[in-house]
């Protein structure tokens, strides 16, 4: 049964992981199959998509003077923020729903009620996604230019942006922002302008997540006759706002390390990280 301490800790991991590249999702799987929960039932993606939503409204705190220079300055700067995130989200959905189909229908196919979010719990699988964009970042990182070949996100790189973004979402531990910033500094875009503007596509992202995981939870509960919407949505609310203090305090502690820091190190770790969620794996599975 989830209890408010484990909440508390929960949310501590996703605002500390948030800000990095690192995946936050795996972080907070792999302390849920610590603490004997189920990251794959509907109670449990919920919260993680509450937790999500917390450090979205820290996210929003933090990079809205960022945000309001550089796309809300003028009517012409936000048209055009705006159809690049609406160019990647499509890109996203396409891409997604795609891969969500192919699982559930061809990979998963005998598997009785087969949903995405079964492979939430699959240690394995997020072992070898974290290891994999390890490698993305290692590889943008020597790659990277001291002097971008572009100084604006552009309709094409929008594009490549929405498409590694949509192949994110089903694997927990291929970190969307180390992904698809990974993806923009190949492209010869500014690390700034990346950050901003996948932690916007996060703030897109999150409501269509969230109305998800509700219809998901509340159908599961629906077929066992049992439980009030309020009592249903209160781990996840109190999650939220666990995670939203956490992650203002990590973005203000974090963001220069960020800054400062080579990207390639963040591939790095995502390895050690992998190779640590294995070592889990095989200790549970004892």
């Amino acid at each position: 049964m989830l209890n408010y301490f484990q909440i508390l800790i929960l949310a501590l991991i996703q605002g500390a992981c948030e800000l990095l590249p690192v995946s936050s999702s795996a972080h907070v799987i792999a302390a849920e199959k610590l603490m004997k929960l189920d990251p794959s039932s509907p109670e449990m993606t919920m919260l993680l998509v509450m937790l999500h939503t917390g450090t979205m409204f820290a996210m929003i705190v933090y990079f809205w003077s960022g945000w309001k220079r550089d796309y809300f300055a003028s009517k012409a700067q936000f048209q055009w923020f705006a159809t690049q995130v609406i160019v990647a989200t499509i890109c996203t959905g396409i891409v997604f729903c795609g891969l969500q189909l192919v699982i559930e229908k061809i990979f998963m196919r005998g598997v009785p009620h087969a949903e995405v979010e079964d492979l939430f719990s699959n240690l394995p699988l997020i072992a070898g996604a974290l290891a994999a964009v390890g490698l993305l970042i290692i590889y943008a990182g020597l790659c990277e230019e001291k002097s971008p070949r572009h100084s604006e996100i552009q309709i094409a790189h929008s594009f490549w942006i929405g498409i590694v973004q949509g192949i994110c979402l089903p694997f927990r531990g291929f970190s969307r922002s180390g992904s698809t910033i990974s993806i923009g500094l190949l492209l010869g875009l500014p690390k700034q302008k990346l950050e901003e503007f996948s932690f916007a596509l996060a703030v897109v992202l999150t409501p269509l997540a969230i109305g998800k995981e509700m219809l998901r939870l509340f159908k599961e509960h629906a077929l066992s006759g049992h439980g009030s919407a309020l009592h249903l949505l209160a781990p996840g609310l109190v999650g939220m706002v666990f995670s939203f203090v956490a992650g203002l305090l990590a973005l203000k502690w974090l963001s220069r390390w960020l800054e400062g820091g080579r990207w390639k190190f963040f591939g790095y770790y995502c390895l050690a990280a992998a190779a640590g969620v294995l070592v889990l794996h095989f200790a549970l599975s004892r």
